[in-house]
């Protein structure tokens, strides 16, 4: 009987790993080879190249076993969050409706794209000697430009010049196909052309490694680390079911952003008080609260001390109050639109009660500035609206007829399909966060799969973006509310249309003073939609269109110097008559907001007593900013 074989003592030996590492090399390196003339590195040979022979292949190693560890760990126990959101049903049902809209499959459509499609091969590859254009230089620009391929390697190979010079083409004849599609309701198409836009942004030759020129030769350049960290990355997300936009370890509460000096005074189940301590001997004698919106966290008022407008605000010498909204969770099940209310109400007896005074300054930032003029309309027809100085509103809409990109999201089979993401009565706030996300495509969701997911850089140590991932929950009954009576039937505006604490509320009984600033470029709260507010007032009103977006036109401290402002004094009906008449101010508009606030009580009494949190005889919960602001 012949005699076993002995195996070896240990099969995989040095020279078995190696050849395992360098067939994973070879076969990553294999890849990337047909894009060699797009990079400055040269392929190495790996034969006679030991060392990147081992660390292509430790990078071809290290990803199988992320992607194995990630499936094992994940197995049976995928994130709600992430399964619903990724839901392929969902986005295939609204591809095919998006798709039935379309004039794609019209034969004169297909034929014209093809003409078009030709013409501009013709051009392209003209550049570069190809072709009967041949005579063309290759200095001459290309037929379209867009920032997300300004990299002069985008231009420097036919065969990348052609892929993105072609993507924005069939872009730009998608985006025209929405904008004139016919026979459809204005939400329906407003529907097809956001999604329209989705559809553009997802298919960017960038956003591939294989068709993205500056991700192959940086692959090349680190033999494949950059994959191995962008992989990181991205199941680092997948794991908390978000997209991470900053370092998440550059920013604390307390420590480096929300550090403005103060303390709670005042909670509920719903909401902390923070009153802001005075940095000034004197201050005024009509205090201001602030209302940030639930749906974010109120820190984006107090970033860090030279982006602050609360720390600002102190130091003009006002005495400042903010909400600190609690995150939604269980035991908010059964809060509606009414509670937000007329929290506000009680909060605004609570400053009045505090101080001893009388009247109080108000702000409503977006959502809040939506409820604040609820609120300001139940104190009138309740007599109360002397309880009131003044009230401004930063990006709030009342009139939703023209509420923007939003309402793409909000029709009665999506506001069902949110209804089936509901968890303990409270939506998850990395919905919203994502929905936010998409309403800026590029700049907020493929911007960063590209830099951080594909090249493997860093996050910034960025405030503003840490702020815009610290994502708020959502009462669920009051979000399908606030979605069907605003955004979906435009109740607020329909005079006794809306009851609060069982009062009917009409905002035209609303005399007190306003100011109304709006964003020109918000694409969340329109300047047109924000506008309307002023066609339903009966009192006097200031509005103020301020350069840049939703936040960047609220966050403008003077000192930076940026943007602008426009006024105009005269007697506009609409946005256009505004905007043809106004006078234009260079940098912030926080200055002509504080002029307004002392126009209305210029009075002063020293900063002593209640005015200074937290002293002698001033019982107090805790410092500033809060347990609120830090649940998740």
């Amino acid at each position: 009987m012949a005699e076993a074989a002995t195996p070896p003592e240990n099969p995989l030996d040095t020279a078995v790993i190696e050849d395992l590492m360098r067939q994973q090399g070879e076969a990553m390196q294999a890849l990337f080879a047909p894009f060699l003339p797009t990079a400055s590195t040269p392929l190495p040979n790996l034969a006679t190249d030991p060392a990147a022979m081992q660390h292509w292949g430790m990078s071809a190693a290290k990803l199988q076993k992320m992607w194995l560890d990630f499936g094992a760990e994940q197995a049976g126990q995928v994130e709600p969050v992430l399964a619903r959101m990724a839901d392929p049903a969902r986005w295939t049902a609204l591809f095919n409706d998006w798709y039935a809209a379309m004039p794609i499959s019209q034969t004169e459509t297909q034929a014209k794209l093809w003409e078009d499609g030709l013409e501009l091969w013709t051009s392209v590859l003209g550049r570069y000697g190809i072709g009967p254009a041949a005579q063309a230089s290759r200095e001459a620009p290309l037929p379209r430009k867009d920032r997300r391929f300004a990299d002069p390697r985008w231009a420097d190979q036919p065969w990348f010049a052609l892929l993105h010079q072609t993507y924005l083409l069939i872009a730009e004849k998608l985006t025209a196909m929405a904008d004139e599609v016919k026979g459809l309701p204005p939400e329906r198409q407003q529907q097809v052309q956001f999604f329209t836009k989705m559809v553009v942004d997802a298919l960017s030759p960038a956003n591939f490694p294989m068709t993205n020129p500056i991700v192959i030769e940086r692959t090349l350049e680190t033999h494949g680390e950059n994959l191995v960290k962008g992989v990181e990355h991205l199941l680092a997300d997948m794991r908390k079911g978000q997209l991470t936009h900053a370092d998440p370890e550059a920013f604390e509460l307390g420590r480096n952003i929300a550090i403005t000096p103060g303390k709670v005074v005042y909670e509920t189940p719903l909401y902390q008080l923070i009153q802001y301590s005075p940095s000034t001997e004197t201050v005024l004698a009509v205090p201001l609260l602030i209302f940030p919106p639930w749906i974010n966290r109120f820190y984006i008022l107090d970033l860090n001390p030279k982006k602050s407008f609360i720390r600002w605000a102190v130091e003009q010498g006002l005495t400042v109050f903010v909400v600190s909204w609690k995150s939604a969770d269980a035991s908010m099940a059964d809060i509606v639109w009414d509670d937000y209310v007329m929290a506000q109400v009680e909060a605004i007896d609570v400053v009045r009660k505090r101080l001893g005074v009388a009247q109080t300054h108000v702000i409503g930032y977006c959502v809040a500035g939506t409820t604040l003029a609820a609120t300001l309309a139940l104190l009138a027809r309740r007599c109360e609206a002397d309880k009131v100085r003044s009230a401004t509103f930063f990006t709030a809409q009342v009139d939703f007829e023209k509420a923007g990109d939003l309402k793409s999201f909000i029709d009665d089979q999506q506001i069902k399909m949110l209804e089936g993401m509901v968890t303990d009565g409270y939506l998850d706030g990395r919905y919203m966060a994502a929905t936010f996300n998409l309403l800026r495509g590029t700049d907020l969701i493929w911007n960063y799969v590209v830099n951080n997911y594909l090249l493997g850089e860093d996050y910034p140590a960025f405030d503003l973006l840490h702020w815009n991932g610290d994502t708020t929950n959502l009462p669920a009954k009051w979000h399908k509310t606030y979605l069907e009576d605003l955004y979906r039937d435009n109740r607020l505006v329909m005079p006794d249309s809306l009851t609060i604490d069982g009062t009917p509320i009409d905002l035209r009984l609303i005399a007190t003073p306003c100011y109304i600033q709006a964003g020109r470029e918000d694409h969340i709260a329109p300047a047109e939609s924000v506008w309307k507010l002023t066609r339903l007032l009966s009192g006097p009103w200031r509005f103020v269109l301020a350069g840049s977006g939703h936040i960047a036109g609220v966050v403008n401290p003077p000192d930076a110097e940026k943007y602008q402002f426009w006024r105009n004094d005269g007697e506009p009906t609409t946005l256009a008559e505004f905007v043809a008449g106004a006078s234009e101010t260079k940098g912030s508009w926080w200055p002509d907001w504080m002029a307004w606030i002392r126009e209305s009580d210029a009075e002063t009494l020293p900063a002593k007593g209640k005015r200074v949190p937290g002293g002698r005889g001033d019982p107090v919960i805790e410092d500033a900013p809060g347990r609120y602001v830090k649940t998740r």
